[in-house]
């Protein structure tokens, strides 16, 4: 077994993968699987693990720089404000709605 370490040119993540050989005796060739690891923490040396399946919220996830600054009284405070917009704008068109169908009933 044996640690590789491969660059992604269009991102710029080193991915950590486990390698394994194990000999074909039908082709009589040696054949490779990689297991990922994680991703390397380029300043600390780390393994960072990942789910392997590049979800965008896997423990790896890097926030983008603005919710990093955010503290999380302001983000609950930004979602309640985005809600109650959300609640009103909802109440308005079932209000739009319904005068909609009072006026498709009236209409021959």
């Amino acid at each position: 077994m044996a640690i590789i370490k491969q660059k992604d040119s269009r991102s710029g993540i080193t991915y950590v993968y486990e390698a394994s050989y194990v000999w074909d005796k039908e082709k009589k060739q040696s054949r490779s699987t990689r297991k990922l690891l994680g991703r390397l923490n380029e300043e600390t040396g780390e393994i960072i693990p990942t789910d392997g399946r590049g979800r965008k919220r896997s423990p790896s996830y890097q926030k983008a720089d603005m919710d990093k600054e955010m503290s999380l009284a302001d983000r609950i405070k930004e979602l309640e404000k985005e809600n109650s917009r959300l609640i009103s704008e909802n109440e308005m068109l079932k209000a739009r709605i319904a005068i909609l169908e009072k006026h498709r009933q009236e209409t021959p």
